[in-house]
């Protein structure tokens, strides 16, 4: 299984490199009054790693409600 996992994540990290090669223009992003130039593939994982710190948040944020439910259950 691990073997599977380390293919596929090999796999992943190849298309991802591959993403970042190919997209290397810079494009500008902006945000009320200000303004970022950055790459494109710079961006997405930026992004990409912004998704992942709010659904991590919010995973644990659900599973720690469901927690309390469970281990205090009003009467």
């Amino acid at each position: 299984m691990r073997f599977i996992q380390g293919v596929i994540f090999l796999v992943f990290l190849g298309a991802v490199g591959m993403f970042a090669v190919q997209n290397t223009h810079t494009i500008r992003l902006h945000y009320l009054d200000r303004h970022v130039d950055s790459p494109v593939a710079l961006l997405v994982v930026a992004v990409y790693v912004l998704g992942m710190l709010s659904g991590w948040t919010v995973v644990a944020f659900i599973s720690r409600s469901i927690r309390r439910m469970t281990e205090h259950p009003r009467d």
